[in-house]
């Protein structure tokens, strides 16, 4: 196997005195779009600090760029700088300059990594056409529709032609359509290679961009693996919802031996079998109710194994 692009062995961290990330250890191969996904307070916002050097580890280690000698091993926080010239980052909130356009913003952004004009002039093209904005070349901010802004976001992170690509939730906020156009962008990354670590809320996401996913909740690592593989060892493969008036009788009902495991949330009861068809003839002696027999999918999974119950921001 390569050796990997990105590595962190053993993080912990403290803020007063809670343990935020704990123990935690996950690397990146090249060419892989790693997710990270975890309700609130699941510490990936720390991690990506973490990753970045905004913040140190109390313990533990965080490499880059190791590949098999031909490059020496450089760490964060002690080699931010050589690390950073070579990462390209999205973070959760757009940090455009509103005073220039969306091309200026490009040439600007390309100066700080030491880049010639006449090299950032060259690139800013065929990043504007990747992001679908050549049109907007020359228009400021304040003419761009969030979709516009994220992708201008993800088009700035390229202009050094980084080795990896840190995005930090970066379809937050987005209508469906932007959200699909900002996917089929990363889709064409991790097609050509890019190595990414990806934190998302959008499970659908997750499933469509992750070669790999991490699992966190309250700091730790809960469990890893490709969507598939993981929905394979973690679920039943059939999910039968049923809802409408008297449906959260059922959970209780002789109907629950016909499924492996059954979950309540609000008005929706959860059924998870490994045949759903007899558990479906039975509840159509119910047409009052509705159903829903779908696959078990990575939403379902991250209930399991963090729980159903809403978490605010710390």
């Amino acid at each position: 196997m390569p050796q990997p692009l990105f590595e962190a062995v053993d993080l912990s961290k403290r803020y007063g005195g809670k343990l935020v990330v704990n123990q935690l250890s996950f690397s990146i191969a090249p060419g892989e779009c790693l997710g990270v996904i975890g309700p609130n307070g699941a510490g990936k916002t720390t991690t990506i600090r973490l990753c970045l050097g905004l913040a140190s580890p109390d313990s533990g280690r965080i490499s880059y760029f190791a590949q098999g000698g031909r490059s020496p091993r450089l760490d964060m926080p002690q080699d931010a700088l050589a690390i950073k010239a070579r990462l390209g980052i999205v973070s959760q909130f757009d940090s455009l300059d509103p005073d220039f356009s969306c091309a200026e913003n490009l040439l600007v952004f390309g100066r700080y990594f030491g880049l010639k004009d006449a090299v950032i002039k060259e690139r800013i093209p065929k990043l504007l056409e990747f992001a679908a904005l050549s049109h907007k070349a020359d228009a400021k901010l304040g003419e761009l529709s969030g979709g516009m802004k994220r992708r201008l976001s993800l088009a700035r992170a390229l202009v050094n032609d980084p080795q990896l690509l840190l995005l930090d939730e970066p379809t937050t906020g987005l209508d469906p359509q932007a959200r699909h156009l900002m996917w089929e962008r990363l889709q064409r990354l991790v097609q050509q290679g890019m190595s990414i670590l990806l934190t998302t809320h959008f499970m659908d996401e997750a499933e469509r961009l992750c070669n790999r996913l991490l699992v966190l909740d309250h700091g730790k690592k809960m469990t890893e693996g490709t969507p598939r593989a993981l929905i394979a060892q973690n679920l039943e493969p059939d999910v039968v919802e049923v809802y409408g008036a008297g449906a959260l009788a059922l959970a209780q009902s002789p109907l629950k031996a016909l499924a492996a495991r059954v979950e309540v949330s609000g008005e929706t009861v959860f059924f998870y079998t490994a045949d759903a068809q007899g558990l479906l003839a039975a509840l159509g002696g119910y047409p009052e109710l509705r159903t829903l027999h779908r696959p078990a999918n990575l939403e379902d999974l991250f209930l399991k194994l963090t729980g159903r119950q809403i978490r605010e921001a710390a």
